[in-house]
């Protein structure tokens, strides 16, 4: 291989620039050059190509966000706009991609391959992470903390006014985020997908000692209750019990990004380019136990991530 593409898909999350950047001197030490992709699969469809040299991510590495931006395209589900992207990576003499992303990445690159033989690999990039084939997601870490350092703060009111806060984190569709946070900030109750949100019980527990007694509550946006809002509407109209909502939202996604994402990003980056020249495609590379591992694109969509049964344990016997 003589060039590769980088494009960054779906949501940001914090360590895609640490991405971006080993990708870059990876391939440099290997004689390779690289073009980013802005805008993702948006990009890819409209030949939206940059030339990217050692020079264009120096200092980037602790910044949020990604230098190439990043969007989701429902054009690219469609043949025709695919076969176009295909036809703009033969263009340019582009002989490999990398996607950076979520699930949809995933899907997206797996098509591109299926339908085109374009040779590419994928790299886990969301914060809820929700993707197989890897103990953790680039971003997860950065948005645990940020979400920790906000639920930290919101507990110094809660403390003095004796009041019941529900604060809602993201996870659209598992509770990675909602568990490990709600363990290390010393939440009360978790509620989060996987688990169905006894009201009746709840209720039990924040009047089991005393209506002045502080208590947080963590809820995943992806919860069946529907979320912060709703459950502190079900506890007013069941229970007549006040509380006050936080919905963290999309302050977990920005932000410098902690040690361990840079760090995962970098890995993942440059395991991603040497899988790549390898001759290898249609895989994601992960990490697994500390070391590198490689699942075929599907399989990172197709099969469902679970959440550890001895952290739910751990959520209920702690709280």
């Amino acid at each position: 291989m003589k060039k590769i593409a980088v494009l960054t898909s779906g949501a940001d999350a914090p360590g895609m620039n640490a991405h971006i950047r080993a990708i870059v001197r990876t391939a440099e030490s290997h004689g390779v050059k690289v073009v980013g992709v802005r805008r993702g699969f948006a990009g890819l469809i409209e030949a939206d190509f940059i030339p990217l040299e050692r020079k264009d991510t120096a200092n980037i590495i602790g910044l949020g966000g990604t230098i190439l931006r990043t969007s989701q395209s429902e054009e690219f589900l469609l043949a025709d706009f695919r076969a176009k992207a295909a036809d703009n990576l033969k263009a340019a003499g582009i002989d490999g991609l990398i996607g950076c992303g979520g699930d949809g990445t995933m899907k997206g690159l797996h098509l591109l391959h299926r339908d085109h033989n374009v040779k590419v690999i994928g790299s886990p990039g969301t914060i809820d992470n929700d993707i197989f084939g890897t103990d953790f997601t680039i971003g997860f870490d950065t948005a645990i903390n940020t979400a920790a350092e906000a639920i930290d703060r919101i507990r110094d009111t809660a403390d003095s006014q004796g009041r019941v806060y529900i604060i809602e984190v993201m996870g659209s569709e598992a509770g990675f985020v909602a568990t490990m946070v709600g363990i290390a900030c010393g939440a009360e109750y978790m509620a989060i997908p996987e688990t169905l949100t006894n009201i009746p019980d709840l209720y039990k527990r924040i009047t089991r000692e005393g209506k002045h007694k502080r208590y947080i509550v963590v809820i995943g946006e992806g919860d069946e209750v529907g979320g912060a809002v709703d459950l502190a509407a079900l506890l007013k109209e069941c229970y007549n019990i006040d509380s006050r909502v936080a919905v963290l939202g999309h302050i977990q996604r920005g932000g410098k990004p902690t040690v361990a994402d840079r760090v995962l990003g970098s890995r993942l980056g440059h395991g991603a380019v040497e899988t790549l020249l390898s001759g290898a495609s249609n895989v994601m590379v992960g990490e697994i136990h500390g070391q590198l591992q490689f699942t075929s694109l599907p399989q990172t969509y197709e099969r469902k991530k679970a959440l550890q049964d001895h952290l739910i344990r751990l959520a209920e016997i702690l709280a």
